[in-house]
C-alpha cells in the first residue's frame, strides 16, 4: 500500500549555461516508461485540478514556469508540497490522492504520465478513494 513517503521530489539533471539552462529528462531519469504528456496553464488562482487518485499511473509533475502546491495524501496522512522550481519535480506513485492549487499567474505544469489516458484508472470520489486503501 503506497504511503505519501513514497511520493518524491526528483532533481531534474541540467547544464548551466550563461545563455540559460537547459533541464534533461531522458529514458532513465523516471522510474516508468513515458506514455503520455500533458501541461495546464492559464489555470485562475483561485482554482484547483486534480482531485482524483490513479490505480496504476504514475506521474510526474514539472512547474514549467510559476509554481503551485500539489496536496498528496494517502489516506491516512496529507502533505503540501510547493513545485516552483523546473528543474525539481514531484513523482506520485499510483495510489495517492493529489490535488493541486495556488497557481501563481502564468504558471505551467507539465505531467509525464506512465499510461495513456484510461478512465478506469481514476478514482474521482474521495470516499471511494479512503475505501480502497482499507482493503
Amino acid at each position: 500500500m503506497t504511503k505519501i513517503e513514497d511520493v518524491k521530489l526528483i532533481e531534474i539533471p541540467k547544464v548551466k549555461d550563461s545563455r540559460g539552462n537547459l533541464a534533461i529528462i531522458e529514458k532513465d531519469s523516471l522510474p516508468y516508461p513515458i506514455k503520455r504528456v500533458y501541461y495546464l496553464y492559464d489555470v485562475p488562482s483561485d482554482a484547483f485540478r486534480g482531485g482524483h487518485s490513479h490505480i496504476a499511473q504514475h506521474e510526474f509533475l514539472i512547474p514549467l514556469s510559476g509554481s503551485f502546491d500539489v496536496i498528496i495524501d494517502d489516506a491516512t496522512n496529507k502533505k503540501t508540497v510547493t513545485l516552483n522550481k523546473p528543474d525539481k519535480g514531484l513523482h506520485i506513485v499510483p495510489g495517492i490522492w493529489r490535488e493541486l492549487e495556488n497557481f501563481s499567474s502564468g504558471s505551467v505544469c507539465l505531467v509525464l504520465a506512465s499510461d495513456v489516458f484510461l478512465e478506469s484508472d481514476y478514482i474521482r470520489d474521495y470516499q471511494d478513494f479512503k475505501l480502497s486503501k482499507s482493503r
